[in-house]
């Protein structure tokens, strides 16, 4: 039987293929977007499809639609933040953050990986700990659990390997599993509390073990099935994180 792989919703990726444009410099900062009928012929899309993510673009600050001119790129678009599913090195800073990989192995699931992922006690899962630098300086500590391969192969049966080739790279397990697949339907949802760093933390970060720290708590799923559960610790003096948001 042939595995079905989860698709993205098309809508997403056309949103998606307009905002790389405008990014690319096809559609520069206050220039204005071509008519429904030429943007869609150009997409190979249908204009409804095509309609609903323009909206969604003006709706996110991408464009704006004036009366008698059209729909404008903005000249600044909002910064895309935490509430789009982002690996956390490029919500630190792209290419001024740098992953360390710490640990690499299989270990048996603790009580909060149970919490958050459908997995058995008996089971192993992967284990990586990274210390994402800023400009050199430690500014996060990620530690990411993922279900066993079987559950991930049952996905798609290419991304237990794509971990393992992974694990000496320095990426976080879920910018791994992001570009393995760019358009693997991921959802995440995140808390965020706020705590001291910890002697063994403190340790990792040449820090005081009471340095207060933001902790965010993140499951990330495809198609309502949790594959990846993580935290993410960041001390005082860490970057800024931007959170989107509108009504």
């Amino acid at each position: 039987m042939t595995q079905r792989r989860p698709q993205r919703r098309p809508v997403v990726t056309l949103y998606e293929r307009i905002a790389n444009a405008i990014r690319d410099g096809v559609y520069p900062p206050g220039s204005t977007l071509p008519s429904e009928p030429e943007l869609a012929e150009t997409l190979g899309v249908s204009r409804p499809a095509l309609r609903e993510a323009l909206i969604l673009l003006q709706e996110d600050g991408v464009i704006t639609v004036r009366r008698g001119v059209g729909r404008t790129v903005n000249e600044r678009p909002a910064r895309r933040g935490f509430e789009r599913l982002q690996p956390m090195e490029a919500l630190l800073g792209g290419d001024s953050a740098k992953v360390r990989p710490l640990t690499r192995v299989l270990e048996e699931p603790t009580d909060l990986v149970m919490q958050h992922l459908p997995v058995p006690a008996s089971c192993e899962v992967r284990f990586w700990e990274s210390v994402i630098d800023v400009d050199g300086v430690p500014a996060c500590l990620a530690e990411e659990w993922c279900v066993p391969d079987e559950t991930l192969a049952q996905i798609d049966p290419a991304l237990p390997e794509t971990l393992t080739a992974g694990e000496p790279h320095p990426h976080t397990m879920l910018h791994t599993l992001a570009t393995a697949d760019p358009y693997l339907p991921l959802t995440g949802a995140s808390t965020v509390t706020a705590t001291v760093l910890g002697r063994r933390r403190g340790t990792t970060f040449g820090r005081s073990p009471d340095t207060p720290v933001v902790l965010i708590t993140q499951v990330v799923s495809v198609e309502r099935t949790p594959v990846l559960a993580a935290k993410y610790v960041l001390p005082s003096g860490a970057p800024g994180i931007a959170v989107w948001q509108s009504r």
